[in-house]
């Protein structure tokens, strides 16, 4: 009873505390007053004398954008100093022209306006990524018009390094030719063990965490005693800073909201509180941050149907969209079937199917699926087994070399020739505090020189985009054995042999001229020309190297 009393009584002071407010000295600033389109523009509210109590729930800072036609458009501002002396509020223009801005301060009965305007010009931003409204099962960047070819990669606790490493790492994954990274913002873990990844350990600039809030024990993994009512604000400047390098070097970072969020100190919130005012305020907070970010998508959860259910996950998915001012595109990462096709919020579909399951019988089947609903959208296998990766039992009790470098890419080949994407994730035995300490993988993304995957990644992306891959349909039906085909019908097709020989392939008749590729070098012959008389099967030649090999036909 007498704790009741407590909580009632600081209830009570709270209420009338907002109530009687007082903050003074609010100023307004801003960064500039001309932005390129898909950047940002930032005003900054500092309060000189703040007093609220807790500025994350007690005040509230929102603008409401004018573009130069339209109708406004309301952003959030957050807290960015754990005393409310600063809220900040960005916001990106999609289009040119003047824009006007009201910017209000709220807190309890106390309420101050401000006004403000810029100049949106057209620079070169790509913007963000978007479904392909043409071809759906594909996506493009909204700023340049380019469609956009998914060669993502995993790096989990990429912020529970030091700046440095992130900086190198982003560096090193951008010349690799990736172009998304999977990055968690919640998550911890005592080491890589729970992954059967006994190499990946923590380390002075690794923490093997990533901590949303506050927390009152940050060095125990299990029990942090997070106050969710308080955010951690230097994981989210370095969030900032990480999308920065991330947009200067063509990268997109899927924001993963909870990774294995079943495991003991990540989830703060259980079944009691999920989807609750306080989870709800997580999301809010990281959206009002990050959103402006031409280079962000998200990932409602990880795996979320270990700790989470399908309610959630669509209040939550709806949650986002309704935040966000850009609509940046969302899923959320489950399991081998996806449960979201029609649900308004969700614009792919994402998978998780290991090994030769995933690959492309698996995503050409979700494509028809998805097609059969009216809806089609991207299909994506997020996740199909990491590089050297052997969880021991669940994991298939898969043993070396079932998951090599050269395994993992001809599947990546499959899933592309399905008309679809995917997701891989380097090897993490290279180490982290063991071995060579030089990698981590799809764990941390860290990598070095030795870990040469991501190369022939990085050739199969420099295939497809060297034609107009997203007017090709698979086209199982025009194969005449194990070949997997490709076609924009009187104009182009791609054929692909995983384990090498002669391709018997059903063409029409005409001139053709065919080019061989290489997959494992990138490497290209030089063209030939031949003819087909009559509309049947064609027998391909071998080209000269043994192993898989891709075949690009075009009509002369």
């Amino acid at each position: 009873m007498f704790a009741r009393a407590i909580v009632f009584v600081l209830v009570v002071l709270s209420s009338l505390f907002g109530l009687l407010a007082a903050p003074a000295g609010i100023k307004l600033g801003q960064n500039t007053s001309k932005v390129d389109r898909f950047d940002f523009v930032e005003f900054t509210l500092s309060i000189e004398k703040p007093d609220a109590l807790n500025p994350f729930t007690h005040v509230t800072v929102t603008a409401e954008v004018m573009p130069p036609h339209g109708s406004p458009i309301h952003v959030d501002g957050f807290c960015d100093t754990l005393d409310g002396s600063i809220f900040r509020i960005r916001y990106m223009p999609r289009i040119e022209g003047k824009h006007s801005v009201s910017i209000t301060y709220r807190q309890g009965e106390f309420t101050r306006t401000f006004n403000g305007k810029f100049l949106a010009t057209a620079g070169k931003n790509q913007g963000p990524v978007r479904v392909d409204m043409y071809h759906p099962f594909h996506f493009v960047r909204e700023g340049s018009g380019q469609h956009w070819f998914w060669n993502a990669t995993t790096t989990y606790e990429l912020l529970a390094w030091d700046d440095e490493t992130i900086a190198r790492s982003v560096v090193r994954l951008g010349r690799l030719g990736v172009n998304r990274i999977r990055v968690a913002l919640a998550g911890r873990t005592p080491d890589g063990k729970r992954w059967n990844e006994p190499l990946v350990l923590r380390t002075p600039k690794f923490a093997f965490k990533m901590e949303p809030w506050l927390a009152a024990r940050p060095d125990n993994i299990a029990d942090p005693g997070y106050d969710v009512s308080r955010f951690n604000l230097e994981l989210f400047r370095k969030a900032d800073r990480l999308l920065r390098l991330c947009r200067e070097r063509g990268i997109v970072v899927s924001l993963i909201f909870y990774v294995d969020g079943r495991d003991p100190g990540v989830d703060p919130f259980g079944k009691e509180g999920m989807g609750g005012v306080d989870e709800q305020r997580y999301y809010r907070y990281t959206i009002a941050r990050l959103a402006s970010f031409e280079n962000i998508m998200w990932d409602i959860s990880n795996e979320y149907r270990l700790f989470r259910d399908d309610p959630w996950a669509e209040k939550m998915g709806a949650l986002v969209k309704e935040c966000d001012p850009y609509q940046h595109i969302a899923s959320i990462h489950g399991h081998g079937d996806f449960h979201f096709r029609q649900s308004p919020w969700a614009d792919f579909a994402m998978y998780q199917s290991w090994d030769e399951h995933g690959g492309y019988a698996f995503m050409l089947k979700n494509r028809r699926e998805q097609a059969a609903t009216g809806r089609p959208m991207p299909q994506v296998n997020e996740e199909y087994g990491y590089e050297d990766h052997y969880p021991f039992p669940w994991g298939e009790r898969r043993l070396w070399p079932a998951r090599i470098a050269d395994n993992r890419r001809r599947l990546a080949w499959e899933i592309s020739m399905a008309g679809c994407y995917q997701t891989t994730g380097e090897r993490a035995n290279n180490g982290t505090g063991a071995g060579p300490d030089t990698g981590g993988g799809w764990v941390n993304g860290r990598g070095d020189d030795s870990m040469t995957m991501l190369v022939g990644y990085r050739s199969m992306k420099g295939f497809f985009t060297s034609i107009d891959w997203w007017k090709l349909e698979p086209r199982d039906d025009l194969a005449a054995d194990d070949t997997l085909f490709m076609a924009e019908p009187g104009r182009c097709y791609v054929a692909y042999k995983p384990n090498g020989g002669p391709a018997r392939c059903i063409l029409a008749a005409g001139a053709y001229r065919a080019r061989w590729f290489n997959p494992r070098d990138g490497g290209w012959s030089k063209p030939f020309d031949f003819k087909q008389a009559r509309e049947g099967v064609w027998t391909s030649p071998v080209p000269d190297d043994a192993g898989d090999w891709a075949l690009l036909l075009e009509t002369k």
